[in-house]
């Protein structure tokens, strides 16, 4: 089962003394033009499969779209790939926005 992580545990865990997890950030390239989380990967969700190398399934990773959905499609294909710590942005980026950094654009 993957774990769903709202934007302000995000923020303490991003803040906090343990190791950044890795944010993968799923949308499509059109859509980092307007916002983005600094520090995060992009891997359009298309791309995935073809991309799991890219990421290691030791370190947790936090999967993130625009509201949600298209990123709890992968945390859970992650999850079936044997990433065992895999946690989705709840409301995505757009509920980052507007929990955390009012200032970053919004779409």
């Amino acid at each position: 089962m993957v774990r769903q992580v709202n934007p302000s545990e995000l923020a303490a865990i991003l803040n906090g003394d343990a190791p950044a997890p890795q944010l993968l950030d799923v949308r499509e390239p059109w859509e980092l033009d307007i916002c983005a989380l600094e520090g995060a990967r992009h891997i359009p969700m298309r791309r995935i499969p073809g991309a799991l190398g890219e990421l290691d399934p030791e370190r947790p990773v936090v999967v993130i779209c625009h509201h949600g959905i298209r990123s709890q499609q992968v945390a859970l294909y992650l999850d079936h790939q044997g990433f065992r710590q895999v946690l989705n942005l709840r409301g995505g980026i757009d509920a980052w926005a507007h929990d955390v950094d009012p200032d970053m654009a919004t779409y």
